[in-house]
C-alpha cells in the first residue's frame, strides 16, 4: 500500500497517474477556496470609514500556504517536476484572477492585476522548492529502497539532471 501512496506515479497505470494529477488540482482548489474569502478587495474598516481593511485573514493565508506546500510537496515526491507547479499553483493562480475579474474596480484603481501576477509568482515559486525539496528525499528513499547501487531503478543527482534537461 505504500507503494501505491508513495512511489513513482510514472510506475503506475495511466488512469492512476491521471486520478492522482486531477485529484491534487481538486485539492489545491479546495485549499484556496476555503481558506479564502471569493472577494478579496479592501472595505472600509467601518461604515463612513477612510480607512480600508482585508477580507483575508492571517490564519487563512498561513493555512492556504502550508496545504500548497504539503500537497506541492507530496506531488513533486511521486511525479515529474512540472506536474505540480501545474496542478497545485494553476488553480488558485486562476481561482484568484477570476476573483479579481469578477469584482471590477475604477480604471484608475486597478491594481488586481499586479496583484495577482505577485501572488501568482509567489505560490509558483513556493511549489518550485517544495517540489524541489521533495525530490531529493525522494532521490534518496528510492536509491535505498532498490537494494543494489547499480539497479536500473536506482535514483542519484546525475539521473534528476538528465531527466530535467529532458524538460527543458
Amino acid at each position: 500500500m505504500t507503494e501505491k501512496l508513495l512511489g513513482p506515479l510514472r510506475t503506475r497505470p495511466w488512469p492512476e497517474r491521471w486520478l492522482t494529477r486531477v485529484l491534487g488540482a481538486a485539492l489545491s482548489g479546495a485549499a484556496y477556496l476555503l481558506c479564502l474569502p471569493w472577494d478579496l478587495r479592501n472595505r472600509p474598516g467601518a461604515t463612513g470609514s477612510i480607512t480600508e481593511t482585508t477580507s483575508v485573514t492571517v490564519l487563512g493565508a498561513v493555512l492556504l500556504g502550508v496545504l500548497l506546500l504539503l500537497l506541492a510537496a507530496y506531488l513533486g515526491r511521486r511525479d515529474a517536476l512540472a506536474w505540480p507547479l501545474l496542478l497545485v499553483a494553476g488553480p488558485p493562480a486562476a481561482l484568484m484572477y477570476l476573483s479579481f475579474h469578477s469584482h471590477p474596480e475604477p480604471p484608475d484603481a486597478a491594481v488586481w492585476p499586479l496583484t495577482w501576477a505577485f501572488f501568482t509568482l509567489v505560490v509558483a515559486a513556493g511549489v518550485l522548492i517544495a517540489t524541489a525539496v521533495a525530490r531529493r528525499y525522494r532521490a534518496a528513499d528510492w536509491a535505498s529502497s532498490s537494494g543494489s547501487g547499480g539497479s536500473e531503478d536506482s535514483w542519484d543527482s546525475s539521473d534528476e539532471a538528465l531527466s530535467l534537461a529532458r524538460w527543458w
